[in-house]
Order: structure tokens, then sequence, then C-alpha cells
């Protein structure tokens, strides 16, 4: 079972025990929780200084207690970020990586496996201004830059378009025009003041509804406007609603011609995605669902992962870890597209779509070659979970480090201004178990 949570606003202790008091009231283990941005993992006061949010809303949270190790996450927890998080700590992480033990951050734009489940996602939301711009931001960050820091770049649109289908993608923003396709008027209904936006064609994220449309993945889940919704976007509905607003010509959308020789087996045909939008947790809302996934992988039938650390919590020590292991297409993807990657403004052009293809059919040999099979061992077919590669398990290559003190720990005056950035060893370890160049980490001093 996996539970998914809309913004969680850093009331960590609230989700997970509204997960418990289902589990009890209902008789079943939930696996694995998905949270769809403004998570807000603040490890202490200068964090809250990296944090977009006005005055009376920079308040510690719960996350730091998981943080610090004086709590531990009940249940796997895969998060995504969103428009009010401090993004200093998210940018140490920028590939992906432990927040806490048994809470990943599943990067500015990523995808795992869990159990062979594939899981995609993409942090932050969309702004027309910044969308072609490079990652420039430096700490300390302004007013300006700690927001465009987490607005979502063409860059890893671009790269997740390159994926095969997953079978869950993660947003903050929806998907433009979603909401043509479930209860419009009784979203208008509880929020009215949407109808401007939505009659204008700008309530939600243009280049997120084109990556809705090429990799057509089983569900999509997203939070940000505070509201419970449901769709259902039929790929094989040529003219169904909201399909000719998609059809103009929009110049943020991200077209994808796929390579005619691409190996058909790979690519799955859905012929709908299920769209689920979830409220912030706040009492008598509807801020999460349990859902009823298959994965690939039964769990029950393997070893169990050890995720960051043995530590486990009571409520499901009877039952084996989930195993969150790298994707091999995006570990593939993510060598082939570095040396794209900016830190200034200008974001150098990106390949055509046939020779990025081309390129990360090349680093998935490499992938395979240097990763896959070192992991599973050698002989056709290792690692193969129902047709999909799995990778090595991430806790072998990442282990969650403490890079910042918690609260109270910063020293005299630090509290009152942001930190300097920190190098996070998992992001050392990612960039060297694939030899990237590591543009995350702050420059050692000379």
């Amino acid at each position: 079972m996996i539970a998914v949570q809309g913004c969680c606003h850093g009331e960590l202790d609230a989700v997970y025990s509204h997960i418990h008091n289902l589990e009890t009231r209902h008789k079943y283990t939930v696996d694995l929780l998905l949270i769809c941005g403004d998570f807000q993992a603040v490890r202490n006061q200068s964090d809250l200084l990296c944090m977009a949010v006005p005055q009376k809303y920079r308040q510690l949270g719960d996350f730091w207690r998981y943080y610090t190790g004086e709590k531990t996450a009940p249940v796997l927890t895969i998060v995504i970020g969103g428009n009010h998080e401090a993004s200093n700590y998210f940018w140490e992480l920028y590939h992906g990586g432990w927040l806490a033990p048994n809470i990943y951050f599943l990067g500015h734009a990523g995808c795992v496996q869990v159990n062979g489940l594939r899981i995609a996602g993409a942090s932050g939301i969309y702004k027309s201004h910044d969308f072609r711009l490079g990652h420039h931001e430096r700490m300390p960050y302004d007013h300006s830059s700690m927001r465009s820091i987490y607005h979502i770049r063409e860059y890893n649109v671009r790269r997740l378009s390159l994926l095969s289908s997953p079978d869950v993608f993660l947003s903050h923003d929806w998907p433009c025009a979603i909401e043509q396709h479930g209860d419009l008027r009784g979203l208008l209904r509880r929020k009215p003041f949407f109808r401007g936006d939505i009659e204008s064609g700008r309530l939600g994220s243009p280049p997120l509804m084109g990556l809705l449309m090429t990799l057509k993945p089983e569900w999509w889940f997203a939070a940000h406007l505070h509201v419970k919704f449901e769709g259902v976007f039929r790929h094989e509905s040529g003219t169904g609603p909201g399909e000719a607003t998609q059809k103009e010509a929009n110049p943020d959308e991200i077209e994808i011609d796929f390579d005619d020789d691409e190996d058909p087996s790979t690519i799955i045909n859905r012929s709908e995605t299920r769209f689920l939008a979830l409220d912030k947790c706040l009492p008598r809302r509807d801020f999460l669902e349990v859902i009823d996934i298959p994965a690939p992988l039964d769990s029950s039938s393997h070893p169990s992962e050890t995720v960051s650390n043995p530590l486990s919590a009571s409520s499901h020590a009877e039952n084996p870890s989930p195993k969150l292991t790298y994707d091999p297409e995006w570990l593939a993807i993510t060598r082939a597209f570095d040396e794209y990657f900016s830190r200034s403004q200008h974001q150098v052009s990106f390949p055509d779509e046939e020779t990025a293809r081309s390129r990360v059919l090349q680093e998935l040999e490499w992938v395979r070659k240097n990763l896959v099979q070192k992991h599973t061992g050698t002989g056709e077919g290792a690692g193969e979970v129902s047709g999909t590669t799995r990778g090595p398990a991430i806790s072998e290559h990442q282990v969650f480090v403490r890079t910042a003190p918690g609260p109270d720990s910063e020293g005299q005056g630090r509290g009152g201004r942001q930190p300097t950035p920190y190098t996070n060893p998992q992001t050392v370890a990612f960039c060297g178990m694939l030899g990237i160049e590591d543009r995350i980490s702050p420059p050692h001093p000379a």
C-alpha cells in the first residue's frame, strides 16, 4: 500500500500519525509514503532564512527531529520539492539523497525504483521567465534567487522526457489544463478564484502537461493548490476535454519525437493516466490518500534492504523494508546530459531528440556494465524485474550524513543569517559513482 500526501508544510508528525491511525482502523500496512512538495526539510534556524515564506510561517516544524535522530520515519518516505522549502538543503542533494534516515529526496528531478515500481518526479513550480535559464543561484540567496532556485528548468524537463514510461510521477505543480479532465464544476465551487487562471490557460504548468502526454504514467500525483482533485487523462482521446488547448503552439511545451529504432519492448503505451491532487496537512482536509499499486517485486519474497541505516520503527518491524534502488535509465540520462548542466544564467543549447536518445542508449550500456552487472553478478538478464532493469541499492552508494547542526547548535550568531554552503558526501558519492563532475558542492578554498 502506498500513502500519498499533498503539501506537508513541516507537519511530519501529523502525517505519520494519520497513517498509523489508518493502518490500525483498516488493518493494512503502508509500505511507502510519497510527499508532493512543500516538505520543508528545515534543520535549524539558519535554514529557515533560505525558505521563501512570510515571516509568520518561518517555523522549524517537525523535520529536524528526524534529521537529528530524535525520531525515525516509520515508513520509507520519498519526497519532492515545492515552492516553500529550505532550498539550501535541497540544493545540497540536487541529484537526490537521504534527507534523514528513511526519508529520501528525489532531487530537482529524478527517477528511482521501489520494489521495481518506477517513481519519477519533478521538484519546484513553473515560471516562464526562469524556465530556459541555467542554475545560476548562489548563496546567500537574495529575495529573487530564493524564489528562482525552485523554478523548474527546461534542463530537467528535457531529461525527464527521455524516460520510458514510469509507473508513478510526482509533481508539486499541476499539469496545465488537467482540470479539464475531472470535475471542473466541483473544483470551481470549492475554488471559485481559479476561474480566471483556468479561462486564460494559466492554471498549472505547460511543461508538465507535455511530460504527462509524453511519459503516460499510470498515476500522476500533485499538490500546491490546496484542494483535492481527481481526473483521468485519456491519451487516446484526440478531441477530449482540454485537448484543443494542448494542440495550440506552446513555446514552453517540450515536443518529443520517438526514435524509430527504439526497442518497442521498452515502450508502455498506456491509454490513460489517473491524476490525483491533494490538500495541505490540516484537520478535516483531504491531504492524504492510501492507494494499492502493485509492484513488480514483492518485498515479502526477497531479503529486506537497509535504507540509509538499520533503524526501523516498531510498528513496521515485522514487515520487510521495501527495496529502494536506482533506476538505470535515469542514471544513463544523468550521464548523457551532464555536459549541459549550467551554473550560469546562460543555458547551452540542447542536442536534438535523435542525438539525445542515442547518447542515452550509449550511456545505458555503461550503466549496465559498470553498475548493474557489478551489483547483480554477471549473466544475461541479471537485475531484470518484469522487463524492468533494476539498478544497485541506493544505500550501497549514498548513506545519510548530517551536514548541518540541529536547532540551537549553529554557534553564536549563526541562526540570524543564512548558513554557508555545505558539501554533502551523498552528492560527492553520486557523482563519483557516475563519473560526472560535481557541480553542486561548494568549491574548496584555495
